[in-house]
């Protein structure tokens, strides 16, 4: 108790002196900084210059806070930019996409335009509204029909070859049946050497070529084109070109693009001769003009009676 009494009256002086002299240090400051006098001016601007570098280090975290603060404002401005460009990417790969596809149509309605058919070969051009996309059936349907004027087993072609037959009409819609279905048979002929087959559809790309009449004549990358036999199709008409497979059977390369069918041409093929009586063409009747030629045994008779 003794001890503790003692620092207390020790202290508490001193504790009351330095208040006293902050006290006196402060108001000599406030007096200093507030007296108008040109050498109190200099006196403050040299204190000044002498004192505030040495407190840098002082002001080193509020100044890191205030650039921190600065920093995720622009942060968050940033992201911001950054969603409207994602916003613009988003729109302008749309934009791109919608350019492409109106290119890639217009391609193909030159391509459409630009095909060299025969004269008498008139045509009607369709969209494709869907396919089918079966793995045992390979066909599309056209936004054409019956009210087109449209006929069963019409040939239809794209921008540049064959691509299948109308098998199917309604009154304004109409199904193709195009030369890779399983159920696709239509002659052929190989140029240059004029060798006749069947293109036999097997839901491949690449349907191959039978009933070929001398295949050592034949050449991959000959032209192959329709040969009009049955009348089933108009005769020359672009299929593609001949091309060797991989289980060494002759294929044909079709020049149809079938990966982007968008537009089809339907070809108004003359329909072909029906027969209706098809032993009248072995022995056709015989018509003769003039006078008939006697029979030479109905002559030898006259010639007896008269004698």
């Amino acid at each position: 108790m003794a001890r503790d009494k003692t620092s207390e009256d020790y202290f508490a002086p001193v504790r009351r002196l330095l208040v006293g002299v902050l006290v006196l240090a402060l108001l000599g400051v406030f007096a200093v900084w507030r007296i108008d006098s040109p050498r109190v001016e200099k006196f403050r601007i040299a204190v000044i210059d002498r004192v505030l570098p040495s407190f840098d280090w002082v002001m080193a975290p509020v100044n890191g806070i205030a650039n921190l603060v600065v920093d995720f404002q622009s942060y968050q401005r940033l992201a911001a930019q950054n969603q409207d460009l994602r916003r613009e990417l988003q729109q302008m790969k749309a934009w791109r996409e919608a350019a492409l596809q109106l290119e890639q149509e217009n391609a193909k309605l030159l391509d459409l335009n630009n095909v060299r058919l025969d004269p008498k070969l008139t045509f009607v051009t369709g969209v494709v509204l869907a396919d089918s996309g079966s793995p045992f059936r390979q066909s599309v349907l056209l936004n054409v029909g019956a009210r087109d004027g449209i006929i069963d087993g019409w040939p239809t072609m794209d921008g540049i070859g064959l691509a299948g037959r109308i098998a199917g009409v309604g009154r304004e819609t109409s199904r193709v049946l195009l030369l890779t279905d399983t159920s696709s048979r239509i002659p052929v002929t190989i140029l240059p050497s004029g060798q006749r087959a069947i293109l036999s559809g097997d839901n491949t790309l690449n349907p191959p070529l039978d009933f070929l009449e001398d295949r050592a004549v034949v050449r991959p990358g000959d032209r192959v084109v329709s040969s009009g036999d049955g009348g089933v199709f108009p005769a020359d008409l672009l299929v593609g070109q001949v091309a060797l497979g991989t289980d060494n059977r002759l294929r044909v390369r079709l020049a149809a693009d079938y990966q982007r069918l968008e537009f089809l041409r339907v070809l108004r093929a003359q329909p072909h001769e029906i027969i209706s009586d098809p032993g009248g063409l072995l022995t056709p009747e015989i018509e003769f003009f003039g006078p008939a030629i006697p029979d030479p045994a109905a002559l030898s008779d006259a010639g007896s009676v008269d004698g």
